[in-house]
């Protein structure tokens, strides 16, 4: 089954970075990433699915008890997808990072992906 890239970005978001299990979440991202995927962040550019795993595995740790959430529908446009996100506690609390996942998308599969922070916590005075 060929995924559209709208339906990549929700299989990003919600079956990858919310997803505990390293063996379910491995073989997501097997089956929907190419090979030699880039993801970039903000602060560094991950190559390949093993960077991408290892990546997405310290995300997870770092915050253990919040979740991604879709802010809005996935959209996607010929080879490009787009989902905005929030991050945050998983308990309701309103989200402490908003952001923007764009992925180019070949053959049913996330070739390169961008995320983008467009809010973060203020430092406290």
């Amino acid at each position: 089954m060929t995924r559209s890239p709208a339906d990549l970005m929700r299989v990003n978001l919600l079956d990858v970075f919310n997803e505990p299990d390293p063996d379910r979440r491995n073989a997501v991202i097997t089956e929907n990433y190419a090979e030699d995927v880039v993801w970039h962040e903000p602060d560094r550019i991950n190559r390949g699915r093993t960077d991408f795993a290892r990546r997405a595995a310290e995300v997870l740790a770092e915050n253990p008890d919040w979740v991604f959430r879709p802010a809005g529908a996935a959209s996607g446009l010929d080879d490009i997808g787009h989902l905005g996100f929030q991050y945050g506690p998983a308990d309701g609390q309103p989200p402490m990072i908003n952001g923007i996942d764009i992925a180019r998308t070949r053959d049913g599969v996330i070739i390169e992906l961008y995320t983008i922070v467009t809010q973060t916590p203020q430092p406290s005075s």
